[in-house]
C-alpha cells in the first residue's frame, strides 16, 4: 500500500515506564549507576520495567474508521495519545497523514482558569486554525456543545458532561482529517451520545479518518471497518470487527487460568482471513435455493444442510457445554430458510458437568456483520433463573419467536450464566452457533432490517379545486 493511501502508520511502537518500589529508588537511580561505572563497576538497576505497549504495529488508510478493544490496562489510551504527539514512545515510529483531532482524556488540553470561550479559541488554534477560522466556527461549535452561558464561565466550575461536551463540539468542528475519540463519550448523556455518533458518522462520510475506542462491542461494530485487539499491551489481532469484539468477550469471560491459552489462539490466528471467507460462504449458499421460487405465493419454509456458519466461536466452558442447536416449526420440523410472519422455535441443550446455581439461558439475533437485533434471556433478574442444577443434568432449552426479519442472512448465539463465587459469569457461551436465512418473496414495502408491519395511508388534496370550492 502507497504511503498516499496511509493515514496513520504504526511501526513497532513501545512505551516503557519506570516502576520504582519506593521513592528512595528513584534517587538510587539518579546517582548510584553512574558512580558505580565510574568505579568501574557494573551499573544496578533501582526499578522494574512496565511496558504499557510493546512493539505493536499496524496501518490506517485514508477514510477508515478502526476501532480499539481490549481490557482495561491494555494500552488502548496510551496509543492514542502517543499518535496525538501528547506522550512520547520509547521506541518504535509513528506516522500521521493529515490534521489530527483527538479527543482523550475527560478535559485534556483544557486550561481550568480559562472560560469556555477561551478554551475553544486555544484548542482551535492548536490544531492549526486562525481567529479568523475559528470566528466563523465558533457558532456552531457553541451551539453543538448547547451548554448556554457556562461558555463564558470557567472550565473549573464545569461538570464532566459539559466539559465533554465543550471538548467534542471543538474536535469535530475543526474539519479533521484523522479524529482520534477515546472512551470520553461514555460521559455525555444518551441524546448527547446520539448526537456525537451521528456526527461521527457524517464525519466518516465526508472522507476522514477515525480511530475509535470504545469498550461497547456494539458500537465498534455497528461504526467501524476494522477492529484492533489490545491485550496487556500487545497486539493479539485485528480484522473484522464482528470477529474482533467476539475474540475481545471470549477472552474477557474467560477463567483466569485459561487466559494465556486463549491469548495464544487469538494471536496465532488470522481473523481478517477467517471473517473475509465466512461473509463469502454466508452471502453465496446455498446455491438450493435458486432452485425455489422466490415469486411463489406462498413460499415454504426448509432446511439446507450446506447452509453452515463458518464464524462459530466458543467461550470457555465454566461447568457447561452447549449443543445441539436447531431451529423448528411449530410441527417440529427442521427449518433454516425462513418465512417472515412466521413464529419458530429455536431449541439447544446445555449439559452440565458441574453443578450450578442461579442458572439463565439466552439467545441473540445478529445480523452478517455482527450488529446485535435482538434476543431474550430465561429469566429477567440474577435471582430469578434456575435455583440449582446438579451435575450431570442436561437442559433442553427453547425460545419461540416471531420472524418479524426483511430477507437476508442472520446468526444465532447460545449462552448459559450462572453464579461463580457469588457474581454471574457465563457458564457457556456460543457466538454464530446457528445461521439462517429469511427468504424473499414478492410485494414487500418494508425496507431495511426489521418488519414493523408499517401501515402507510396516503390522501392527495387537488389544492386548486378547494379554493374553487371556497368561494
Amino acid at each position: 500500500m502507497s504511503s498516499n493511501e496511509i493515514a496513520i502508520r504504526v511501526a513497532n511502537l513501545s512505551k516503557c515506564y519506570q516502576i520504582y518500589d519506593a521513592p528512595r529508588d528513584r534517587l538510587k537511580q539518579f546517582i548510584l549507576p553512574s558512580l558505580q561505572r565510574f568505579a568501574g563497576k557494573q551499573s544496578k538497576q533501582y526499578f522494574r520495567e512496565f511496558f504499557a505497549l510493546q512493539d505493536v504495529s499496524f496501518e490506517v488508510k485514508k477514510g477508515e474508521t478502526v476501532g480499539i478493544i481490549g481490557r482495561n490496562g491494555s494500552g488502548k489510551s496510551t496509543l492514542l495519545q502517543m499518535i496525538c504527539g501528547t506522550l512520547n514512545p520509547t521506541s518504535g515510529s509513528i506516522q500521521t497523514n493529515g490534521r489530527v483531532a483527538a479527543l482523550l482524556e475527560l478535559g485534556s488540553g483544557f486550561n481550568p482558569e480559562f472560560t469556555g470561550r477561551e478554551n475553544v479559541y486555544m484548542n482551535a488554534s492548536v490544531l492549526g486554525l486562525s481567529n479568523e477560522e475559528i470566528d466563523a466556527r465558533f457558532d456552531d461549535i457553541a451551539a453543538f456543545a448547547d451548554i448556554g452561558q457556562f461558555i463564558e464561565q470557567p472550565v473549573k466550575i464545569y461538570s464532566s458532561g459539559m466539559m465533554v461536551r465543550l471538548a467534542f463540539a471543538v474536535a469535530i468542528n475543526v474539519e479533521p482529517q484523522i479524529l482520534v475519540v477515546d472512551e470520553a463519550l461514555s460521559v455525555g448523556d444518551e441524546l448527547f451520545q446520539r448526537k456525537c455518533f451521528s456526527r461521527i458518522e457524517a464525519i466518516k462520510k465526508n472522507g476522514a479518518t477515525i480511530l475509535l475506542v470504545s469498550h461497547s462491542g456494539a458500537t465498534v461494530i455497528e461504526l467501524c471497518d476494522r477492529a484492533l485487539l489490545l491485550d496487556s499491551g500487545e497486539r493479539l489481532d485485528m480484522g473484522s470487527p464482528k470477529v474482533i469484539v467476539g475474540k475481545y468477550q471470549k477472552l474477557i469471560y474467560s477463567p483466569p487460568e485459561k487466559c494465556a491459552e486463549i491469548r495464544e489462539k487469538i494471536r496465532s490466528s488470522n481473523a481478517g482471513r477467517k471473517n473475509a471467507e465466512s461473509i463469502q460462504i454466508a452471502q453465496a449458499v446455498p446455491d438450493s435455493f435458486d432452485n425455489k421460487q422466490a415469486t411463489e405465493n406462498e413460499p415454504e419454509d426448509f432446511f439446507d444442510p450446506t447452509l453452515k456458519p463458518q464464524s462459530i466461536l466458543a467461550y470457555e466452558s465454566v461447568g457447561a457445554f452447549i449443543e445441539s442447536p436447531d431451529i423448528l416449526t411449530l410441527s417440529s420440523e427442521k427449518v433454516n430458510f425462513l418465512i417472515r410472519g412466521k413464529t419458530y422455535r429455536y431449541t439447544y441443550k446445555v449439559r452440565f458437568d458441574k453443578s450450578a446455581t442461579n442458572v439463565r439461558f439466552g439467545m441473540l439475533v445478529k445480523t452478517i456483520s455482527g450488529l446485535e437485533l435482538g434476543g431474550a434471556v430465561s429469566a429477567p433478574g440474577v435471582g430469578q433463573g434456575v435455583p440449582y442444577v446438579p451435575s450431570g443434568t442436561i437442559a433442553v432449552v427453547e425460545f419461540r419467536f416471531n420472524c418479524h426479519l426483511n430477507p437476508g442472512t442472520y446468526f444465532l448465539n447460545a449462552g448459559v450464566m450462572g453464579s461463580n463465587h457469588g457474581i454471574e459469569t457465563y457458564l457457556h457461551r456460543v457466538l454464530d452457533i446457528c445461521m439462517f436465512k429469511v427468504m424473499p418473496y414478492t410485494g414487500n414495502t418494508s425496507t431495511a432490517i426489521i418488519d414493523f408491519n408499517c401501515v402507510n395511508e396516503i390522501e392527495l388534496i387537488n389544492s386548486s379545486l378547494q379554493e374553487l370550492s371556497s368561494l
